[in-house]
């Protein structure tokens, strides 16, 4: 049989973003660039200028996902459908300083300096080996610069991972993760857990002020229809080409607004399921005295997205709301239409009827001229005839003829009329 053409790269796709394993201590750093919606979308060019020159062979073109190693970092770039990941695993953290810049800062650094796009997140990772640093609030506290913080066991209780949530002053968050039995394979998935848990939190986020943005425009929009529908059924006839014009402006709005917030608000779905399913992953359980890290983000992060879903539940809402104003309107210019067409055809009758009268009355009066003509041609015809000798009084015979050509006149102009009245209603070929 002919394989089918992709089935390798399909097949192999599950093995194709590999975690890299972790061992304490260990410092990580994690950048992610939103990118223009454009394609196509090259490698960055910093990337490539950064293997060039580090002499490590660049990623091939259309690859989306490339790992490098130098000595003690390793470097791994992934592209996502809207934004790149860049991060930095560097072996080595000073337990008593574990968010100080480390390898994994300059070379984040050396790649910033030539990526386009927008920092939407930014977090370091910070890897301890439990034997390595003190698991109490004032310590916890002092590493993460933070009065507040959240914590949990992860992994089935094998580690510990806090966090305050917070922005440093290099803008970057802050994770604390204390190893205590997880293998570096377990411990390298947890890392990755945490980054996509971060990331994607803060792409799902990117949805929020455009329902906010979003939600005033539909208050607007929603006040107006609502004015309008109050005048569907009080306004005069006069107004319904205003209220058309306004419906159209109210759908043209609910349109424009419609297809700005279908793409945002699909993918803040997407990105917040996959924030659910790499909670679950973390496989948490609590510390006393402490919030774990998902429920904190539960508490502030889903009602971000719920207010999100009830602004795209509210869209469509509104454009239903104007499609039935406009199916109302219709229906009301329809019925005016209606009775004007009823009373143009009222008027058309009428005016029919008066041509028939009319017509009538010139039909008598046609008669009456055809038989006053005939009855003198006639009278020519009996005093020619009496001048001839003929036995005939013309005065007489003209006045008895008078009857009959009536008869003839009026008989003929019917017989006319029916003819023309048959030819009208025979069916044209």
């Amino acid at each position: 049989m002919t394989p089918h053409p992709a089935r390798a790269r399909l097949h192999d796709e599950i093995h194709a973003r590999p975690r890299p394993p972790v061992t304490a201590p260990h410092a990580v750093s994690h950048i992610s660039v939103l990118q223009p919606r454009r394609l196509p979308r090259p490698t960055p060019a910093a990337v490539v200028d950064w293997c060039v020159r580090h002499a490590v062979p660049p990623p091939a073109p259309g690859q989306a996902h490339f790992d490098a190693e130098l000595g003690a970092v390793r470097f791994k770039w992934e592209r996502h459908g809207e934004f790149d990941d860049y991060t930095v695993y560097a072996a080595g953290c000073d337990p008593a300083r574990p968010f100080a810049r480390s390898p994994a800062d300059t070379v984040l650094d050396d790649l910033a300096r030539g990526l386009d796009g927008e920092l939407v997140a930014a977090l370091r990772i910070a890897v301890l080996s439990a034997g390595q640093v003190r698991i109490d609030e004032g310590s916890v506290s002092a590493m993460l610069e933070a009065p507040e913080f959240t914590g949990a066991k992860v992994a089935d209780g094998q580690a510990s991972l806090f966090s305050a949530f917070r922005l440093d002053h290099d803008g970057f968050g802050r994770f604390l993760l204390v190893n205590g039995s997880a293998q570096p394979a377990e411990l390298g998935r947890v890392v990755q857990r945490v980054i996509d848990l971060d990331v994607y939190r803060m792409m799902a986020m990117l949805a929020f002020p455009e329902a906010g943005r979003i939600g005033a425009e539909l208050d607007r929009v929603g006040r107006r229809l609502t004015d309008l529908v109050g005048r569907l059924d009080v306004a005069p006839a006069s107004e319904e080409p205003e209220m058309l014009h306004e419906l159209t402006q109210l759908s043209a709005i609910a349109e424009r607004l419609a297809a700005e917030g279908h793409f945002r608000f699909g993918a803040a779905r997407a990105y917040a399921s996959l924030v659910a399913r790499r909670s679950g992953e973390l496989r948490e359980s609590r510390l006393p005295g402490l919030q774990p890290p998902t429920g904190f983000l539960a508490r502030r992060f889903e009602p971000a997205m719920a207010t999100c879903e009830a602004t795209a539940a509210r869209l469509a809402s509104v454009s239903e709301r104007i499609a039935r104003a406009s199916g109302l309107l219709r229906t009301r210019v329809e019925i005016e239409r209606e009775r004007q067409n009823q009373a143009l055809l009222a008027a058309m009758n009428r005016r029919a009827e008066l041509q028939l009268h009319l017509q009538q009355t010139v039909e008598g009066l046609s008669v009456a001229a055809i038989t006053y003509y005939a009855t003198g041609l006639a009278g020519y015809l009996f005093k020619a005839g009496e001048k001839a000798g003929l036995p005939i009084q013309a005065d007489l015979a003209t006045g008895l003829a008078v009857v009959p050509i009536v008869l003839a006149v009026a008989l003929a102009i019917r017989a006319i009329r029916r003819r023309v009245g048959r030819a009208l209603h025979e069916p044209t070929a």
